[in-house]
C-alpha cells in the first residue's frame, strides 16, 4: 500500500523521495557552477586586455587559459573519490574556496599569479558539477535524475553566457578586468559558506580513516574496467570541443576576424552557444526521461550540432539569421550531458561519485590535451598572417569531424532508459 511520510530528511510518496537539504544544497552548489563557468568564458572577452597585460600574443593567451583544463580533469578524478569516502559537505567547500583563492590570483596581473589561479580554478571547480550530481542524486527520485543533471548543467551554460554578454560591457565600462575576477573571489567565497551551511552530514564518511589513501580509488577500478564509461567519457568529451574550445575560447576571434561583425556582435553572437545549452541541457534531459530512452535523444542532439556547427564554419554570410546558428548548436549541445546519466547507470551506486570523477576526468582531458593543439593549428595555418575565414574553416573541420566520431560512439552505447532496459 502506498504511503505519505514527510520529515525533515525529506518527501516520500510512493516510493519516490524529494530530500529537501540535498536539493538546497545542489541550489546553491547549481549557483557555484554559475559562477564557475562565468570564469570559464570570461577570458574570452578580455583578450586584448590579457595580450597587453601578459605580454602574449591571442595564442599564448588561449594557452594559459586553457590550464584550467589540466587541473579540472586531474582533480574531477580526486573530487570523485572524496565525495564517495568523506561526502559532500566535508569536500565541497574547499573545493569552492579554490577557486575564489584563484579568482583574486589571476586578477592580480602578473603572468605568475595568472598561471597559478587559472590552475586552483580548475582544481577547485571540478568540484562543482561533481558535486551538484552528487547532491542531486541523494536530492531527486531517480525518476528525474537526468531532467536535474540538465538543469544543473543549464546553470553553468547560463554562467557561460553571462561570462561573455554581461562581462565584455562590464570591463569596459563600469570596472577593470582585475576587478571583475577580485568581486567574483568574492562571491565565490560567500557560495562557499553557503554550500558548508546546507548540505546535510550523511555516512559516507563512515569510512574516513579506514584504510589506506589509496583504498580512496578503489570504486575507480570498477568504473574503468567497465567499457561503457570510455563510450560514455569519449562521446561526452567530442561533444564538448565546439563549445569549450570552439566558442568559450576561439568563438569571439572566428566572428571578428573571420567573419568581420563588430566586436560587440561578436560576443552577442558567442553567447548565443551557451545559452542554446541554458534550453537544451534541460530539454534534452526531459525527453530522455519523458521516452524514458537515452541514446535517441543523445544522438539527435548530437546530429544537431554536427548541421549547425558545419552552418556556422561554411554557409555564406547572411544566409542565417545572425543569432540562431549558435543558439541551435547550443541547444544540439546538451546532449553531451546524457553520457553522465548513462556512466551512473552502468555503474553500480555505491561508485556514483567516482563515476561522475572519470567522465569528467575524460571529457575534460580532451579540452585539456586539444586546446593548445587547437590554438597551434590556428597559428600553423595562418602561417604568420591574419586568421581569417578560410583559416578558421580548415580548423573547424577537425571540430566537425570529432561530433561525427561522437555519433558513431553512441550507437555503441548501452540504452539505460527504463523503457530500453525493460525490451532488453
Amino acid at each position: 500500500m502506498s504511503t505519505k511520510t514527510i520529515s525533515t530528511a525529506g518527501i516520500s510518496t510512493g516510493g519516490s523521495s524529494i530530500h529537501i537539504g540535498f536539493v538546497i544544497a545542489w541550489l546553491f552548489c547549481a549557483a557555484f557552477y554559475f559562477m564557475q563557468y562565468v570564469l570559464r568564458s570570461a577570458p574570452g572577452v578580455m583578450i586584448p586586455e590579457l595580450s597587453a597585460a601578459f605580454a602574449r600574443d591571442a595564442t599564448g593567451v588561449g594557452a594559459l587559459v586553457g590550464l584550467y583544463y589540466y587541473t579540472y580533469a586531474l582533480f574531477s578524478i580526486v573530487c570523485g573519490a572524496l565525495l564517495d569516502r568523506f561526502g559532500g559537505k566535508a569536500v565541497l567547500p574547499g573545493g569552492i574556496v579554490l577557486v575564489a583563492v584563484g579568482a583574486v590570483l589571476f586578477g592580480m596581473g602578473s603572468v605568475e599569479g595568472a598561471q597559478i589561479g587559472r590552475l586552483l580554478q580548475g582544481a577547485g571547480s571540478s568540484c562543482g558539477f561533481i558535486g551538484a550530481v552528487y547532491l542531486a542524486t541523494r536530492g531527486f527520485p531517480p525518476r528525474a535524475l537526468a531532467t536535474a543533471i540538465g538543469f544543473t548543467q543549464c546553470f553553468g551554460m547560463l554562467g557561460g553566457s553571462a561570462g561573455q554578454f554581461a562581462v565584455a560591457p562590464l570591463i569596459h565600462g563600469l570596472i577593470t578586468w582585475q576587478q571583475f575576477w577580485w568581486l567574483a573571489g568574492a562571491v565565490i567565497f560567500l557560495i562557499a559558506a553557503l554550500v558548508l551551511i546546507a548540505t546535510p552530514a550523511t555516512d559516507d564518511s563512515s569510512a574516513a580513516g579506514q584504510g589506506s589513501w589509496l583504498k580512496m580509488f578503489a570504486p575507480y577500478k570498477q568504473v574503468l574496467s567497465n567499457p561503457q564509461s570510455y563510450l560514455c567519457g569519449f562521446c561526452a568529451g567530442l561533444l564538448f570541443l565546439p563549445t569549450t574550445i570552439g566558442d568559450m575560447i576561439w568563438g569571439i576571434p572566428f566572428l571578428h576576424g573571420g567573419l568581420d561583425v563588430s566586436y560587440a556582435e561578436a560576443v552577442n553572437r558567442a553567447s548565443m552557444v551557451p545559452l542554446g545549452w541554458v534550453i537544451g541541457c534541460p530539454l534534452l534531459g526531459y525527453l530522455s526521461d519523458r521516452l524514458g530512452r537515452r541514446k535517441p535523444v543523445l544522438i539527435a542532439g548530437a546530429l544537431l550540432m554536427l548541421a549547425s556547427t558545419a552552418a556556422i564554419f561554411y554557409l555564406p554570410p547572411g544566409v542565417a539569421p545572425p543569432y540562431l546558428l549558435g543558439l541551435l548548436l547550443g541547444i544540439g549541445s546538451g546532449a553531451a550531458m546524457l553520457p553522465y546519466t548513462v556512466i551512473k547507470e552502468v555503474n553500480p551506486d555505491n561508485v556514483k561519485g567516482s563515476a561522475s570523477g572519470a567522465i569528467n576526468f575524460l571529457v575534460f582531458s580532451f579540452s585539456a590535451l586539444l586546446t593548445p593543439l587547437y590554438g597551434k593549428l590556428l597559428a600553423h595555418l595562418a602561417n604568420g598572417g591574419k586568421m581569417d575565414l578560410p583559416v578558421f574553416r580548415t580548423a573547424g573541420s577537425w571540430l566537425l569531424a570529432g561530433i561525427a566520431i561522437a555519433i558513431v560512439l553512441a550507437m555503441f552505447i548501452r540504452e539505460t532508459g527504463p523503457r530500453g532496459r525493460a525490451n532488453a
